[in-house]
């Protein structure tokens, strides 16, 4: 992040001014949210995970708290579509699992301090998990976020240089200068002012006293590069190589440059050819990462640049600089939507996912953390999860512009480089239809919800249907001219819930539950009441569906399967272990500190993808149910809607990894169900995690079993295997 030949030049050159931070205070700090995640999190082990860091919410309010207690106002802005600018995530992706791949060879080698520094660099990779988290933290604190319609930087220097300065500075990437912007903030040095909370705002107080913030003004790089002109210096800085534009081939050319090169040798080599990029790429014309390809990148990227698309103040989505720009600036930013999409993007209650494989006429599967290699995980997201895809896409195209009806889709698969995978929208059949008679009202949910089944949990949508009267009245036709729509959030959150279930094959056209679904309702029936256990229910199911909840070996030659016991034993201890990787881990909000399992890790990219899946038809079912008018639009509750919607944010495989350590490990012992041998093996269990409850885990990881196990039994014949289950059933009750 950050152009970073300029960063390290700016450093060494001490362009970089530090002032007391109390000359912000009371000013409207505007916050690129990428760059203030990529500084904040800390975890070294994210990537050894999965899921989010375990003290990632508790670390931004602390952050955060800093800087209001030094008076600063704050507006975060999170980048929406994709429109071309930015690194190929294929290759970042494919960076971060080789790293991953690395850093596992150390750990099962005992080489920890290396395997922590390499996982650490590999989660670098992997910043976007973390948006959705620091929003739903942003909003529950209270401080205002927008999210842009494209590039939040664009977004961010509309702001600053809006006549009527709705941000008074902002705090990003040095990628800012590309637009123009004159003054950067690139640090924050806190005090931690904690203990004189009461002090806040003094002038006096410690927070302002002695915190300090970085910052760095364009006039002084001009003058310390020698004078330039302020477009030599864009144009250096996008050759630079950045989050923009990749860098000029030549530069990365040892025989041209040494390794690394400056940001002055840019400067020269753009002065060398009279300010000009074009004649820069006609001398390197005979190097064929230039001849005909990049001049053109460059040229799409300062358009970009120029005439980005932002969010006005009076809320439309324009371009920059409208007047100036070419006829086809829209090839260079991408297929432009709907106004009142953008304003549900913005808003933070649809995430751009999906909206993006629309505007860009591609899907691309990148390469997970791990597992990415084996059978089972390519066919998941090669042949089982297109369909969810594809109603995901006719969900969000039906009710919107009969142009987007024929746009044609592409999927790329990383790990099969000839695969197109290409479809056409308008063969792809909608599931309107099959879901227009679910808008049931409050006064008929208020009836049948209790404060132990919320109206619009997942558990609730399906243990309310047991009731044939109720069900029966759920089948209703959407409002006609002059009627009400939809309008309570638990109205909202219920139907689109109850539509998710009848998609995905639980519920018929009766709204009454089919045979899958009578397998959920008994998972849930014997589940926990939280929101995580009643998510990890649904993918249970949904992975017994694909047949990928087992013990087969699906990643071969990975290391943290296991390892002790008899091969039953260890064929026990994956399936149970696979089961807990669906649910949570009981941690204090501090950085993990435990085993790893590059096998769990492995199928936790299994269960990832289920639940993004499930998550994006969740959305595209909100978006068109606004789409369609089903909904009152007159509303401000839309991040609660998001909140509200399951599946918002997924769990790490570390459940997975405690409760295999912890069955592997009983296997080393003479009498394994012993009580005294499980006692002991908690024990130590809890040296393994010192910021976790180990019982209380495993407590979690036995009971998500259970329940499971439940739902296996109504399943039954639907199952391969059912012995299986029943075998392994009766082994974990005698160790748990």
């Amino acid at each position: 992040m950050g152009v970073v030949a300029f960063d390290v030049w700016a450093a060494d050159k001490g362009i970089t001014k530090s002032f007391d931070l109390k000359f912000l205070q009371d000013r409207v700090i505007g916050i690129d949210a990428a760059y203030y995640i990529h500084g904040l999190n800390k975890d070294p082990l994210l990537s050894a995970l999965g899921g989010p860091p375990l003290a990632f919410e508790t670390t931004v309010i602390n952050a955060l708290r800093h800087l209001q207690d030094a008076g600063l106002k704050l507006h975060f802005v999170f980048n929406g579509l994709d429109s071309g600018v930015g690194s190929d995530p294929s290759t970042s992706s494919a960076r971060a699992a080789q790293l991953d791949s690395e850093a596992f060879t150390l750990y099962e080698n005992e080489q920890g301090k290396q395997a922590r520094d390499v996982f650490e660099a590999s989660g670098r990779f992997y910043p976007s998990a973390l948006s959705e988290i620091l929003k739903k933290t942003l909003h529950e604190q209270g401080v205002h976020f927008t999210v842009a319609p494209y590039s939040a930087l664009a977004q961010l220097v509309y702001y600053e240089k809006h006549a009527s300065q709705f941000i008074d500075a902002v705090y990003g990437p040095s990628e800012l200068f590309c637009f123009g912007i004159d003054k950067l903030i690139t640090k924050f040095e806190i005090v931690d002012g904690s203990q004189n909370m009461g002090e806040k705002n003094n002038p006096d107080s410690p927070v302002l006293v002695l915190s300090k913030f970085q910052w760095i003004d364009r006039r002084d790089c001009l003058a310390a590069l020698g004078n330039i002109p302020a477009t030599v210096f864009i144009d250096s800085l996008m050759l630079a190589g950045s989050d923009l534009l990749p860098g000029f081939p030549p530069l990365e050319n040892e025989t041209v440059y040494r390794k690394p090169f400056t940001m002055r040798n840019v400067v020269e080599m753009i002065i060398s050819c009279g300010g000009s990029v074009a004649r820069l790429c006609a001398q390197y014309s005979t190097d064929p990462a230039v001849k005909g390809v990049y001049l053109d990148q460059y040229k799409r990227a300062l358009t970009r640049i120029r005439h980005h698309v932002i969010m006005t103040d009076e809320g439309d989505v324009g371009i920059l600089d409208k007047d100036h720009a070419p006829d086809d600036a829209h090839e260079c930013i991408g297929l432009r939507l709907p106004e009142e999409l953008y304003m549900y993007l913005s808003r933070a209650m649809l995430r751009p996912r999906v909206l993006n494989w629309l505007t860009s006429g591609k899907i691309s599967i990148i390469q997970p953390l791990a597992g990415g290699d084996g059978r089972s995980y390519q066919n998941l997201v090669k042949v089982q999860l297109d369909p969810l895809r594809r109603q995901a896409l006719s969900l969000l195209t039906e009710p919107i512009h009969r142009y987007y009806h024929s746009r044609e889709i592409a999927t790329s698969l990383w790990f099969d480089p000839t695969y197109e995978g290409k479809f056409n929208m308008r063969d792809v059949s909608s599931p309107r239809e099959l879901l227009s008679k679910w808008n049931v009202k409050n006064n008929l949910i208020a009836g049948y919800s209790t404060e132990d089944l919320p109206a619009g949990t997942l558990s609730f949508a399906i243990l309310s249907l047991e009731n044939p009267d109720f069900a029966a009245k759920t089948v209703t036709q959407k409002p006609k001219a002059g009627q009400e729509p939809l309008k309570h959030r638990d109205e909202i959150l219920a139907n689109a819930v109850w539509r998710l279930l009848q998609l995905r094959g639980f519920l018929n056209e009766q709204h009454q539950l089919t045979e899958w679904g009578k397998v959920l309702e008994a998972v849930w029936s014997a589940s926990g009441t939280r929101r995580d256990e009643e998510e990890a229910a649904l993918i249970a199911v949904e992975l017994m569906r694909f047949e990928l909840i087992n013990p087969d070996t699906m990643f071969l030659g990975y290391g943290g399967a296991p390892g002790n016991g008899s091969d039953i034993d260890k064929r026990n201890a994956m399936l149970v272990s696979r089961v807990a990787c669906l649910g949570k881990i009981r941690h204090s909000a501090k950085g993990y500190s435990g085993p790893l399992s590059r096998h769990m890790l492995a199928y936790h990219s299994i269960v990832s993808n289920v639940h993004a899946s499930l998550r994006d038809l969740l959305e595209m079912i909100v978006a068109a149910m606004f789409l369609e008018g089903l909904v009152d639009r007159d509303r401000n509750d839309w991040v609660d809607i998001s909140l509200g919607l399951p599946f918002y944010q997924e769990q790490s495989c570390a459940l997975g990894v405690l409760t295999m350590h912890f069955l592997d490990d009983l296997c080393t012992y003479a009498d394994p169900t012993s009580e005294g041998t499980r006692a002991e093996v908690k024990k130590k269990g809890q040296e393994w995690i010192m910021h976790g409850d180990f019982s209380g885990s495993l407590d979690d990881a036995f009971r998500i079993w259970d329940a499971v196990y439940q739902g296996v039994k109504v399943a039954g014949n639907k199952l391969k295997d059912i012995e299986v289950w029943d075998e392994v059933d009766t082994w974990l009750s005698q160790r748990k």
